[in-house]
């Protein structure tokens, strides 16, 4: 802008024409016509929005990254999954320890529905059990995936569409311009100038906004993938673990049952 600024001036004495040398970026902006002060004002609201979610964003990740690296601490040194999940309870930005509560939440409801007193006493097919364990988790992991993905359309939507819009405001502002060349009868630099540095600063806000967004975009999308992916081994680890210690809750039913047949043949 300084350096067409300049043009315009060293143009406007070779031709003689009066020009006055604006005062920067914002004097631009007010002498715009109408429409392309709404591109503006419209890229700069969904400027505003996206670095408001970003930091949203940022600082979901780093909660999460740090909650969850107390939640593997805590699940690593476990005795018992009720201990985990009591105090997994305020863990609740760690996408592993709502996965966690999640599968845990259904086994406490299978294990009212059979009517026992604990989950050591439930006597039902693993299989069966694990079944339902794995829908209930599938379904947490879309819940944290639809949690981390919120308002993230917002930022592809800007990317993809700011610098389109920022274009529609230029080329509507050199259309008035040349308008107004058409009304004054004169065509020279020192003219025509002034009103394309007044439009293009809408194709500027309109990249300002775009490259931030795409940027932020493409990082929160790798993350995200990465988190999806930690859930998946998560979910698979912890389903072997129940499957162990179910198979091996049976195998200690089976030897208690068979313990008084034996003691009766002999």
């Amino acid at each position: 802008m300084f350096v067409l600024s300049s043009v315009v001036y060293a143009a406007a004495e070779a031709t003689g024409v009066p020009y006055q040398r604006t005062g920067g970026i914002f004097e631009m902006v007010s002498h715009a016509g109408p429409m392309v002060k709404f591109v503006l004002f419209s890229l700069l609201a969904l400027s505003v929005g996206c670095w408001c979610v970003i930091l949203l964003k940022v600082r979901l990740f780093r909660r999460a990254r740090k909650e969850t690296h107390e939640f593997i601490e805590l699940f690593r040194q476990r005795k018992n999954y009720v201990g985990v999940y009591r105090e997994s309870e305020y863990l609740e930005d760690s996408h592993l320890a709502q996965i966690f509560r999640t599968g845990y939440a259904e086994l406490n409801r299978l294990s009212k529905s059979l009517e026992t007193k604990s989950l050591q006493d439930l006597k039902v097919n693993p299989e069966v059990l694990l079944e339902n364990v794995d829908r209930a988790i599938q379904g947490g992991i879309m819940a944290e995936r639809q949690r981390f993905e919120r308002f993230l359309p917002l930022l592809a939507t800007t990317g993809s569409t700011a610098p389109f819009i920022g274009l529609f405001g230029t080329v509507w502002g050199i259309m008035v311009s040349f308008q107004d060349i058409g009304m004054k009868g004169a065509a020279n630099l020192a003219v025509v100038a002034p009103g394309i540095s007044e439009a293009l600063v809408a194709t500027a806000m309109g990249l300002a906004a775009a490259i931030p967004a795409v940027v932020a975009y493409n990082q929160f999308a790798n993350r995200i993938r990465t988190i999806e992916g930690e859930m998946n081994h998560f979910s698979a680890e912890f389903l072997n673990l129940l499957k162990r210690d179910l198979m091996r809750r049976s195998k200690q039913d089976e030897q208690l049952s068979e313990s008084p047949r034996l003691a009766a043949q002999d």
